[in-house]
């Protein structure tokens, strides 16, 4: 039996990557295929004025769907990201409204901090409280968004009480790409290289496969775990100044129900939800697809009810996928092992 023989089974064996590959491709497809459709009945879709919207929205959910992803990847969840964002935008716009000389830079800065303890919060009371995500997140979610409330007591900060550097952040641009694009491409971007190519990376994956086994194999769980809470947490309150410099007006209910539309767009984009698998750039594109879908249904003068159907929807057949891929990776399993 010649060499070449024996290799062609192996090139017909199946790979989950493959899979993922082609799950992201139906995703680009079907945007494709939307934004087409759309455009014939009503050209100015793909006005520049419209692109532009469809980008600057795209941007704040895709640096929450980053975040989010990585923590789904690890078999966990955080459903208080809409209230870290809605906390964010409010510390951000209110020391902003009084300190009105404070550059960009120390906003961004602030709302990363923000975040960042929020997030440190859901994963002390996860891995230590030996708590589920689930319940702690759902937990924090009425919390942090209950402390934003008090903390405001019915007020909010309006544009005119803000700096015009920082109204102009979200309208400004570098080489015709506004920043908030080019912010979220580097999250994204970087999100994608941690997970891909760094032992960290391998080590969460490692960890939504079997936790278990990533104790027995040595991972320091507990620290990635925080690691990746932290990380989401950072990132939804980034989003929080990006959401606030990009609508100006902010109040305690900022980002209400954005946690709903950041878990689809991750399920959506391929992450599945028992963890070990996915890619944030699925996360970004399924980001981009629920953005597209609702301002599509807006410009063909379709009821809003059925975005949230067809997101229900998309997000019943990702999970289906999910299964599909778990059964043929068992089944590819076993074949594997009759052979040895």
């Amino acid at each position: 039996m010649t060499a070449t023989s024996l290799e062609a089974p192996a090139a017909k064996r199946f790979e989950p990557k493959n899979l993922l590959r082609t799950r992201e491709l139906g995703i680009v497809l079907a945007l494709a295929l939307l934004i087409a459709y759309t455009a014939i009945d009503n050209p100015r879709f793909l006005s520049g004025q419209s692109i532009r919207d469809n980008l600057l929205n795209t941007a704040i959910l895709a640096v929450m769907a980053t975040g989010q992803a990585i923590v789904v990847i690890t078999r966990n969840i955080d459903l208080s990201v809409g209230s870290v964002l809605g906390i964010s935008a409010f510390t951000v716009a209110t020391m902003m409204s009084t300190n009105p000389g404070l550059p960009m830079i120390v906003a961004l800065l602030a709302g990363l901090a923000v975040g960042a303890v929020a997030g440190l919060v859901n994963g002390v009371l996860v891995r230590f409280g030996k708590v589920p995500a689930l319940v702690v997140t759902l937990g924090t979610l009425y919390i942090y968004r209950g402390i934003t409330y008090s903390w405001a007591g019915g007020s909010q900060v309006n544009a005119d009480e803000l700096p015009r550097h920082f109204l102009t952040f979200a309208n400004d641009n570098l080489l015709g790409i506004p920043w908030l694009v080019l912010i979220a491409l580097v999250v994204v971007g970087a999100g994608s290289l941690m997970m891909r190519n760094y032992r960290v990376g391998r080590e969460l994956y490692a960890m939504g496969s079997s936790p278990a086994a990533a104790e027995l194999a040595g991972i320091k769980v507990a620290r990635n775990l925080l690691g990746a809470f932290v990380l989401s947490g950072a990132l939804a309150g980034l989003a929080g100044v990006l959401y606030a410099a990009r609508f100006g007006t902010v109040d305690a209910a900022a980002g209400t129900g954005m946690e709903l539309n950041v878990v689809a767009a991750v399920v959506v984009g391929g992450v599945a939800v028992f963890g070990g698998s996915g890619s944030v750039w699925g996360a970004a594109l399924g980001a981009l697809l629920l953005t597209v879908i609702g301002s599509a249904l807006a410009v063909l003068d379709i009821n809003q009810f059925w975005q949230q159907a067809i997101v229900g929807a998309l997000i019943i057949l990702a999970i289906c996928a999910d299964r599909l891929v778990a059964v043929r990776i068992a089944r590819s399993l076993r074949k594997r092992d009759a052979h040895v």
